[in-house]
């Protein structure tokens, strides 16, 4: 038992095997705890599995007797399909299991999902993440999280095993919030370091310079320091691959979009917002699938030949 009289989790269940959930479950394993993972794409299962994971048929199977269920879907109806009795998880965990989504989701789903696990007599939190593929891999992911205190202390081993920094932020749904606010900040500030590389390329002004003022002065950000839209200043951002890999624009347009229902939820006005979210969803059209900070290049797009 641990100081405060929970017993230490040996066994976790990890749903969802996509890019981020195939090596934070293969980091839980490696940590030392029993891994049973599903997915239902068979491409997955199959990744799974070549990492040395035990991949089970089902949710069910995954779930079954274990002390913790992580979850890591695409969106809220997916977590709630599988909180819900028939899902997998309530009626076949034990009573008293704790259930992790670290999905990106609706705030209102979340806390519907915190609803279901309580009728059912589980623990659980929302605890999305930030970080990235990069992250997930490296085991340095940071976890906004939102629920009681027991459940957030009963996490921590879990939580440790995948990241390294865990913030509680709440209770349920706040994990949820702490991550649409933190993405909305960084789409609109990716634009606006974006217009600003564009206006210097305009006035002869080059990448470097900018960035070696910027990146010690008062505009200063995660977009500028660490995945600067521009090659070379930076050579571990996208920019430098022709924005493969990364944060996907489709993944920047959903986050804006679950910000933008959530603004509209609690009556908070977001004109930055709106047009962040219109400019994702017309590079979502055209370039779903590279880094979000090709935004760059719809701004060149805009600006006439010098």
């Amino acid at each position: 038992m641990s100081a405060t009289g929970q017993a230490p989790v040996t066994s976790i269940a990890f749903l969802g095997l996509g890019h981020m959930g195939l090596p934070m479950a293969s980091n839980l394993a490696a940590a030392g705890f029993t891994v049973r993972a599903y997915d239902p794409v068979p491409a997955a299962a199959a990744a799974a599995r070549a990492a040395g994971l035990d991949v089970a048929g089902s949710p069910a199977d995954a779930a079954a007797e274990t002390d913790v269920v992580v979850t890591m879907l695409p969106t809220g109806r997916h977590v709630l399909d599988a909180y819900r009795p028939g899902g997998g998880i309530v009626g076949t965990v034990p009573e008293g299991a704790l259930l992790i989504d670290s999905s990106t989701i609706d705030v209102a789903d979340a806390r519907a999902a915190h609803e279901i696990a309580a009728r059912a007599g589980l623990r659980s939190l929302d605890a999305p993440v930030s970080g990235g593929t990069v992250g997930a891999t490296a085991g340095t992911l940071t976890f906004m999280v939102g629920g009681d205190a027991d459940a957030f202390e009963a996490a921590g081993p879990v939580l440790s095993g995948m990241g390294r920094r865990i913030v509680h932020c709440g209770g349920a749904g706040a994990g949820q919030a702490a991550k649409v606010c933190n993405n909305l900040i960084l789409a609109e500030s990716m634009i606006a370091v974006s217009e600003a590389f564009v206006l210097a390329e305009s006035l002869g002004l080059s990448h470097q310079a900018l960035y070696d003022v910027v990146s010690t002065s008062s505009g200063q950000c995660w977009a500028v320091t660490t995945n600067c839209p521009v090659p070379g200043p930076v050579p571990t951002s996208p920019a430098n691959r022709g924005f493969d890999g990364g944060f996907a624009t489709r993944l920047m347009a959903k986050d804006l979009r679950l910000a933008a229902s959530a603004a509209a939820a609690a009556r908070v006005d977001l004109p930055l917002g709106r047009k962040a979210l219109d400019i994702y969803d017309k590079l979502e059209a055209t370039a779903p699938d590279r880094d979000f900070s090709v935004v760059i290049d719809a701004i060149r797009e805009r600006t006439p030949a010098q």
